[in-house]
């Protein structure tokens, strides 16, 4: 049915080789893409009065030239054209055209034209953009994106021909339901509406109806690929032991929050299918993923198979196996800590027991995926941090096993437009309420000339036995950037703050030995302030921290700062973060605004996105977003969520392609997409 929408554009009359060339240099390269090459901008061609119109706003206007048209040239290749009109309100203005010496042939005294330009109110002048024929039949004009090799007017010549031969072509395939419910136009319509609309509000309603089109087919096609990837368990699915679940849940020592407890069970209901478990699992800082984690390994436990943590760094790797200890040990789950600094002698003794099955779960680095390190029934991964390991590790890890259930987890809150775009293939599920019993963290932004009240403030929570991060950019001096480093703030703190309190310094440059005995030494309070680089940002937990100070907190992203100010309020203590910053221009400013005004990690990511752009979130560089050719999944994120929704429901009914109002779109979507969908 929608066949001939893969033919070539040179199938399109006057399309010879070059203009192929210069389409194909556009992406251009078959019917469907031509007539999805959607106008950048409109420009409104209605006259207007010139007394009517602000400065600087583009307008029309139409009149008489009064002159003969004078033409200037001037410096390389450089003109200017000018005459003057008097208007059908009887308004004179005068007219200048730069660099298109051409036009003066095409106008004359006592001719009628209408122009479209930029109105200079002070000068009474229109600065021309183009001279306008056939006015009353287009007053409001497409504007595409053209290259050397192509010209606009070109392209939308092309598509008027595209869209006379192949209207018919254009069957609509958005489900009948969907467009009554969200007042979508039809195919046809839109594609006409968006390059050849009359009015501002018909190229609204077309543009609005496009979008929600590119959307819906990326989630439709997401979640097709999602259902192509699943991977049916060689062995039968886990047994999911229920009784013995809810009774280690009862004896938690804390309630699970409502949020955790629809995770657990999107988890145990994937550890219990046929399929194996692909799913995110994101939580803002100290939301509580770890013990979620753990009930999925005691239910693997239960069904007699084994589990992996991998974490990102020794220090992470060796908090999970001291805390995992605490909680499962006593239950019988022999635990294993497999990470780069693991002795020789020890590793020869884990190797072998991990392969028989005598270690049940096992918990380190990237070591666990080495080639000599073999597993007797491996059924379980778990990621943390899982954007600190590439697609390769990840999978390298997830091999070891046969069919395996995959968890992974993120304290860095995702965008939902990254989650909906770049995650479309996984399972999600949020944890996004903190513990019963932990209180928000307090926040503050003062500029520098304020340290000193910080300073106060500091010595204040010392004095109630708790604990201080203080946290900069720098290691050492730079000439290049202003900002406080962490050896300066170090020696300060130490004449500041001792003999009375002691400070530790850790930083990046300093060994894992280092950096792991320098942690132990805080968490045992045998130092009360730690200086500190971005090193602290992820899983280090010490309760007895309460406060944290961040110097130049204008320099870190919002997603950053929120991961610092996490290493605080992991008790029911009353927490604090002071952000420190003197940001030199309105945009700065709004962040420093934003992170002390919200803990909210999921509002600041988004925020984050919306502020540093695409590919400039700190932690999420390698993310991207996919391109789309006329929807912005930040500016337009409703739209792409309430597209996504939709394409989710669909997917997941059975025979969801032989209804009666998807066969359009399984049709289109067969046609149109290299995925094979059955």
């Amino acid at each position: 049915m929608y066949e001939r929408l893969n033919d070539l554009v040179s199938e399109i009359s006057g399309v010879g080789p070059k203009k192929q060339v210069a389409l194909n240099k556009l992406g251009v390269n078959s019917i469907i893409d031509l007539l999805t090459y959607f106008p950048r901008r409109y420009d409104d061609l209605t006259v207007k009065k010139v007394s009517d119109t602000n400065d600087g706003e583009k307008i029309t206007v139409k009149g008489k030239i009064l002159n003969v048209p004078t033409l200037t040239r001037y410096g390389y290749k450089k003109s200017r054209l000018n005459f003057q009109i008097v208007t059908t309100n009887e308004e004179v203005i005068s007219i200048t055209f730069f660099n298109q010496p051409w036009l003066k042939k095409q106008i004359d005294i006592n001719q009628e034209v209408a122009a479209y330009g930029t109105y200079d109110k002070m000068r009474n002048q229109l600065q021309g953009m183009k001279l306008i024929s056939n006015l009353n039949n287009n007053s409001f004009d497409a504007i595409y994106p053209a290259n050397k090799d192509i010209k606009a007017t070109a392209i939308k010549q092309i598509v008027k021909a595209a869209l006379d031969e192949y209207q018919e072509d254009l069957v609509d395939f958005i489900p009948s339901s969907l467009r009554s419910h969200y007042l979508l136009e039809d195919f046809n319509s839109t594609i006409k509406n968006i390059h050849f609309p009359t009015s501002p509000e018909m190229a609204q309603k077309a543009v609005r109806t496009a979008k929600f089109m590119e959307f819906f087919l990326f989630s439709m096609r997401m979640q097709l690929l999602k259902h192509q990837h699943r991977v049916k368990k060689v062995d039968s699915k886990i047994d999911i032991n229920q009784i013995e679940i809810k009774n280690f849940i009862d004896k938690l020592p804390f309630e699970l929050t409502e949020s955790q407890q629809g995770v657990v069970q999107d988890i145990l209901a994937d550890l219990g299918s046929e399929y194996s478990m692909n799913r995110l699992l994101q939580g803002d800082v100290g939301s509580g993923k770890t013990i979620v984690a753990t009930i999925a390994i005691w239910a693997t436990f239960l069904a007699n198979k084994q589990s992996v943590i991998m974490a990102p760094t020794e220090i992470l790797a060796e908090q999970h196996a001291n805390k995992l200890a605490n909680l499962l040990a006593p239950l019988g789950v022999n635990i294993g800590l497999l990470t780069g600094s693991t002795k020789p002698k020890a590793r020869k003794l884990l190797l072998p027991m991990i392969k028989s099955g005598e270690i049940d779960l096992v918990i380190g680095t990237h070591a666990l995926f080495q080639d000599q390190v073999e597993y007797s029934d491996l059924s379980l991964v778990i990621i943390d941090e899982q954007h600190r390991f590439g697609v390769n590790q990840r999978n390298q890890l997830s091999n070891k096993g046969r069919a395996t259930n995959v968890l992974s987890m993120t304290a860095t809150p995702i965008p939902r437009t990254l989650a909906m775009t770049n995650y479309g293939e996984s399972d999600v599920s949020i944890i996004n309420e903190l513990p019963k019993g932990r209180k928000p963290i307090k926040s503050a932004w003062i500029k520098s000339d304020k340290i000193e009240s910080a300073l106060r403030f500091m010595r204040k929570q010392l004095s109630k036995n708790e604990q201080v991060y203080v946290v900069t950019p720098l290691i050492e001096e730079s000439e290049a950037m202003e900002m406080k480093n962490a050896v300066a703030i170090y020696e300060k703190l130490k004449n500041e703050l001792g003999p009375e309190y002691k400070v530790g310094l850790l930083h990046g440059q300093m060994s894992n030995e280092e950096k792991d005995q320098i942690m132990q030494d805080y968490k045992d309070n045998l130092f009360q302030v730690l200086v500190s680089t971005t090193v602290i940002e992820v899983g280090v937990d010490v309760a007895n921290a309460t406060t944290m100070v961040i110097f130049d907190a204008d320099h870190f992203g919002l997603a950053q700062l929120h991961q610092l100010r996490g290493r605080v309020g992991r008790s029911d203590k009353q927490s604090y973060c002071i952000f420190i910053a003197d940001p030199k221009n309105e945009i700065g400013k709004k962040r420093m605004k934003i992170i002390s005004d919200s803990s909210d990690g999921f509002y600041l990511s988004q925020k984050d996105l919306e502020l540093r752009g695409q590919g400039d979130l700190t932690g999420l560089k390698q993310s991207g977003l996919p391109t789309f050719k006329i929807g912005d999944p930040i500016g337009d994120l409703n739209i792409l969520t309430v597209a996504n929704l939709e394409a989710q429901k669909i997917v997941k009914e059975s025979n969801w392609q032989r209804t009666q109002e998807n066969v359009q779109l399984f049709q289109y979507l067969k046609t149109t997409t290299k995925l094979v969908v059955d």
